[in-house]
């Protein structure tokens, strides 16, 4: 299949003062643009024409020889997620079982807020910074350049572009004031929360069990004390 670029789900303007008008069609118009292009210029040269744009992702993930469409794919597929990960008057904090869930895992969103601006601001060079369920928990981590989560099993529910393109042009060097406007004014909750909720089920199965095998440790460790 040939891939479109996806449409913004807002204006290029909608985003401002936080995120301009200029830095977005340069964004999404030139840089989106060029890895959906390269992503249909390396197909034609496969036999992965009829593949999804996961599953060219998947395929492609590991091997040198296609590097280069793993690249472009994964840059494709990343940021048409991060548009949906803003949105005008957002950020702020989450509501609901995601909010009840950060604060199981970060002990409150305040330490979820730290925890993803200190990823963000500390990766060395380009890349992302996402919040995903990894092995039935909530979890902050960075992947390089154009890696994603899918590729290391986990489920990404919310990401920040932190390549320079995504902010020099608004905020130059200073990936920090970035990465607090994102947090405090732009964060899709309600999108983050429907990609939580298809995954609800899964992980509240995941927590029951490590609480099943925390108890059960904890049952065997009491028994063998008893029997000195």
């Amino acid at each position: 299949m040939t891939f479109d670029l996806p449409d913004l789900p807002y204006e290029y303007d909608a985003l401002e003062p936080h995120v301009s008008a200029k830095t977005l069609r340069v964004h999404h118009g030139k840089h989106h643009q060029g890895y959906v292009d390269g992503v249909n210029e390396a197909l034609g040269t496969t036999g992965k024409k009829r593949l999804t744009l996961e599953q060219v992702i998947l395929e492609a993930a590991g091997r040198s020889s296609e590097q280069s469409l793993f690249d472009k794919a994964a840059q494709s597929w990343n940021h048409a997620f991060f548009w949906n990960c803003m949105t005008p008057d957002g950020g702020g904090e989450p509501e609901g079982e995601l909010a009840r869930h950060i604060d199981m895992d970060f002990d409150g969103y305040d330490k979820f807020r730290a925890a993803f601006k200190s990823a963000a601001t500390g990766l060395f060079g380009s890349g992302w910074t996402w919040l995903v369920i990894d092995n039935g928990q909530l979890r902050v981590k960075t992947t390089a350049n154009a890696m994603l989560p899918m590729v290391q099993g986990q489920h990404a529910l919310l990401t920040c572009d932190v390549w320079e393109h995504a902010y020099y042009l608004d905020y130059q060097n200073e990936r920090g004031k970035f990465v607090d406007a994102f947090l405090d004014h732009l964060v899709n909750w309600d999108f983050v929360a429907s990609q939580f909720e298809q995954q609800l089920e899964n992980l509240d199965r995941a927590r029951r069990r490590r609480q099943d095998a925390r108890a059960d440790f904890a049952h065997l460790a009491f028994a063998n004390e008893g029997a000195r």
